[in-house]
């Protein structure tokens, strides 16, 4: 067994994504500062494995060396048992068609002076991909399968609000078809009752594309809905992994036990969902 407590992967669901020993460390004024300290863990495919801590702790650095967007000081990801290439190969952006970020803060995230379907566009231009069934038929889809219509495509992003801001932002990570999306704590601007929605979307979406998650909080309720497994980290540090149940009853780390502690079960949260 893992010595963080991590349960075996099962035979039948071999791992989409491995994280083998990652550090990242940056030179600043003299001294290096290490960000992120030997980090190892695995998710399977159709799995969604919550990363938690605080802020700093190092959880988008990680996220974002998954990605391929970010090179490791040392240390490796393996997509589908293949070693990401170096970021500005070829074969590296083949990848990222298969891996989508969903960003936290919707306002932020859509360029303002294109309109939707120019936004939904552009993942079909950048991977060089046709959809089969045509484009129009395709943005249809998507927007579909977010919740919202095709009188959304002239429109831009200021005529909405931040949930669909956030919907929209998850129907263009979904365009070029990902296996992973990384969600880097995408409710945590929206209030709690869109929130909630935003999360029974990615559930539903989950369950009906077969996607992986790798979700990024400092929530643990909201971890614990959404997730099968959570990593705990601190300072840089993977401290506890482990089954969602096990970890939230169960923590042995006491800084896990303190981020349950901060985060208790909220009834509005429960109610929205």
């Amino acid at each position: 067994m893992h010595p963080l407590g991590e349960p075996p992967q099962s035979a039948l669901q071999p791992p989409l994504i491995e994280v083998r020993h990652l550090l990242k460390e940056y030179a600043t004024e003299g001294r290096v500062a290490r960000v992120v300290d030997d980090v190892s863990f695995e998710i399977s495919t159709g799995e969604t494995l919550g990363l938690v801590g605080e802020s700093g702790s190092g959880k988008s650095t990680v996220a974002r060396m998954v990605l391929g967007l970010l090179q490791p000081t040392s240390g490796e990801v393996l997509f589908r048992g293949e070693a990401l290439p170096p970021i500005q190969s070829g074969r590296m952006r083949d990848l990222r068609r298969n891996m989508q970020i969903v960003f936290q803060d919707p306002y932020a995230a859509l360029n303002p002076r294109m309109s939707v379907r120019r936004i939904l566009e552009e993942p079909f231009v950048i991977h060089r991909h046709k959809p089969a069934q045509g484009l129009s038929e395709r943005l249809r889809e998507l927007l579909k399968c977010v919740g919202l219509d095709e009188s959304a495509l002239p429109r831009y992003p200021h005529e909405f609000s931040g949930g669909q801001r956030q919907r929209i932002n998850i129907a263009r990570a979904l365009a070029p078809n990902p296996q992973l999306l990384v969600l880097d704590e995408p409710v945590s601007a929206l209030d709690v009752s869109v929130g909630a929605q935003v999360i029974n979307l990615l559930r539903d979406l989950q369950h009906s594309l077969g996607l992986t998650y790798l979700f990024i909080s400092h929530s643990m309720p909201l971890v614990r809905y959404l997730c099968d497994r959570v990593a705990v980290m601190q300072r840089g540090k993977l401290v506890e992994l482990g089954s969602c149940s096990q970890v939230c009853e169960d923590p042995r780390n006491p800084y896990t036990r303190q981020l349950i502690a901060a985060t208790p079960e909220l009834p509005a949260i429960a109610g929205a969902m």
